[in-house]
């Protein structure tokens, strides 16, 4: 695949491929969110997504027309000049019969020829029934086009049409444009390792409960597939993740806050950066019971003994070697910003970090949404960016920083 050539303005032809399935109304967002970025879009669409999405719908968002038509436009070559134009080529949904059909090079279509005719990079958004999706054709097809450089976003876990609910769903619009461009975005840290914790840790009560928190890891695994689109060679120590790790990171699972201090230890000698998303609990269980706590046996109240738990952020600062980057994240429920900015600015200075993003958390906001709203800080203090949106693109900014 060659490097995408952008124009002047630095605009990107993106030619966006959409096929046949439930998803297809999903790819609307697709488009506006290249269109909204500022690139130019061509919409290649199947026979079978025309009828889960309309054309005028899609030209509108598009601002071009919408090719379909294999023997459209023969005196212009069509079926092959719109892949030797592009910078960027999106499939979103593709179906499994589309996986198929590019894992075996076939061109009975304008889309198939397209892609063949391109040596854009390509980026497809897999959607389909979890059957679908785990079939042993289904497996092997995706590990082919993952062999040949193809870049697959998704499917997230989620629930599909009818009352089927597992993976297979088409992940959302922004993290698939974020995913794609990341793909013809900087290369700066290619040769860095970067150590990154993701989700909240929970402390056993008993062997059903917990004392938990409410974050799902969806930043900590944005940061992540950023960092891998940057170059990067990432490690995810994931504590009860909502959302699917990237593949192409080197997983590791912990549960408390005790196991996620031990494994971001043992990864971080090797690290060029940490950053320490994952919500890690301040407080756990003095004794944890062996069996379920009873309410018959323990009456109308239960009082319960807690003690501190070990500060992750700050060991891994004190420990650092030389050269090394610690990045920490304060989820604060402050809802006046001065003083926000003074607790993170307190922070920073106590744990001895790099850089610390401060996000304000609530009920309704921060953990489990699909956007962010941050302030990063340097360790003095000062307030160096903000950011706001899709976690993808604030995880950007942050590795903008890193970078």
């Amino acid at each position: 695949m060659t490097a995408p050539m952008p124009d002047a303005a630095g605009r990107l032809t993106v030619v966006l491929g959409i096929t046949g399935g439930i998803a297809a109304y999903k790819a609307v967002g697709v488009a506006r969110a290249f269109v909204v970025a500022g690139h130019d879009v061509h919409v290649v669409a199947t026979e079978g997504a025309l009828k889960f999405v309309g054309r005028p719908t899609l030209e509108a968002i598009s601002r071009n027309p919408v090719h379909t038509d294999l023997y459209e436009g023969v005196a212009e070559v069509r079926h092959v000049a719109l892949g030797q134009r592009a910078d960027l080529v999106v499939i979103a949904p593709a179906t499994a019969h589309t996986i198929a059909s590019l894992a075996t090079g076939l061109a009975g279509d304008l889309l198939g020829t397209t892609v063949l005719a391109s040596s854009a990079p390509l980026v497809i958004a897999p959607a389909m029934h979890t059957e679908m999706w785990e079939h042993p054709a289904t497996v092997a097809n995706i590990a082919t086009l993952r062999s040949r450089g193809v870049t697959i976003v998704g499917p997230d876990s989620g629930r599909l049409t009818g009352t089927d609910v597992g993976p297979g769903r088409m992940s959302e619009p922004e993290e698939i444009a974020a995913a794609a461009l990341a793909v013809v975005g900087p290369r700066d840290l290619v040769g860095r390792r970067i150590l990154i914790s993701a989700g909240g840790t929970r402390e056993p009560l008993d062997p059903v409960r917990f004392l938990g928190n409410r974050s799902s890891g969806r930043q900590g695994a944005a940061l992540a597939r950023a960092a891998l689109a940057r170059g990067a060679a990432v490690t995810l120590v994931a504590a009860h993740l909502e959302v699917d790790a990237p593949a192409a990171a080197t997983l590791v699972e912990v549960g408390t806050a005790a196991e996620l201090d031990a494994a971001m230890r043992e990864h971080a000698v090797n690290a060029d950066i940490i950053i320490m998303s994952a919500a890690v609990a301040d407080f756990r269980p003095v004794a944890i019971a062996e069996g379920k706590i009873k309410k018959d046996a323990v009456g109308e109240t239960l009082t319960l003994s807690l003690e501190r738990t070990p500060d992750v952020l700050a060991g891994l600062a004190s420990s650092r070697r030389p050269g090394q980057r610690i990045v920490g994240f304060a989820a604060e429920t402050e809802p006046d910003d001065a003083r926000l900015l003074q607790i993170g600015a307190e922070k920073a200075a106590r744990k001895g970090v790099d850089l610390l993003v401060v996000n304000r958390v609530g009920w309704a906001e921060g953990f489990g949404s699909a956007t962010n709203t941050v302030i990063v800080l340097d360790g003095a203090g000062n307030v160096v960016a903000r950011a706001a949106g899709d976690k993808a693109s604030v995880a950007h900014r942050i590795l903008d920083l890193l970078a």
